[in-house]
């Protein structure tokens, strides 16, 4: 690997960008190639070479990244596995949670996900899916953005007040997702009140053009909102039929209420919980 020499010049690209920023780009890039030469990464993160050798210098001394020096190219390093695999222990989706949400894709022939209220935040943490009902694009493990576009969204923000909804929202109007993305606060908290009320919340066309999507909430044992199950389909699927596709996502959500209610009490007392 090259060594950079003196100090790095002055970059376009770098302007109001932190190290830290600046630093995880790389991992993404390289992340998101499978692999990349210094090279690539300074043209995928518009960042000059001695700013990508001197951080990857970093990463590597840190085992964030490996040099494969046959190939002259890096790849993500061992220690990423071990912050995921904190991560994913953290969230605490078990084995039975994740079979719950892959019965509902079986049963109801669509797309299903769960997702975990974290902070603010309800963020995506399993998905089920199939090539024949493939899950929405970009709703993968991670994905935590457009709530008031999103069933899983509206159901974190249905049991907020207006106060802390107004500090989660975008100011109006709200970006635009889809053709029926709702862009007035007004008009989104109007529809919270039947989403809180019913602890179902659908979104016909706002997330995606063609695509509908409806969520049910996860409560723990005091009431206290956990996640939410939800599935999405094309909008003809879900056409008819919402009455049953209704009850399915609350049985579902029923149970995997019980389950992480279930694996609360055992950590109270003290159980090792393994998948």
């Amino acid at each position: 690997m090259p060594t950079p020499g003196g100090r790095d010049a002055a970059a376009p690209a770098e302007a109001g960008r932190g190290s830290v920023a600046r630093t995880l780009d790389i991992l993404e890039a390289v992340s998101a190639r499978g692999g990349a030469s210094a090279k690539e990464i300074s043209t995928a993160t518009g960042l000059p070479l001695p700013t990508v050798y001197r951080l990857v210098r970093e990463l590597l001394d840190g085992d964030y990244l490996v040099h494969i020096k046959d190939e002259q190219r890096f790849e993500l390093g061992y220690k990423l596995h071990a912050l995921g695999v904190s991560l994913h222990e953290q969230i605490g989706v078990s084995r039975e949670v994740r079979a719950e949400v892959s019965a509902l894709h079986q049963q109801l022939g669509a797309a299903a996900y769960l997702a975990v209220h974290r902070g603010s935040q309800i963020v995506v943490v399993f998905t089920a899916d199939s090539p024949a009902h493939p899950r929405l694009d970009p709703l993968e493990f991670g994905y935590h953005e457009a709530a008031h576009a999103t069933a899983l969204g509206k159901i974190l923000l249905a049991g907020m007040d207006e106060e802390q909804r107004l500090r989660h929202l975008d100011p109006e109007p709200l970006p635009r997702y889809g053709p029926g993305t709702i862009t007035s606060h007004r008009e989104l908290f109007d529809q919270l009140v039947a989403v809180a009320d019913r602890g179902v919340a659908w979104e016909f066309g706002e997330f995606q053009a063609g695509a509908t999507c409806v969520a049910a909430a996860i409560r723990g044992a005091t009431g206290q909102l956990i996640g939410s199950v939800a599935i999405s389909a094309p909008d003809q699927q879900l056409a008819h039929g919402r009455a049953e596709v209704e009850r399915a996502l609350r049985e579902c959500a029923s149970r995997v209420s019980r389950h992480y209610r279930a694996s609360t009490r055992r950590a109270r007392h003290g159980r090792v919980i393994t998948d």
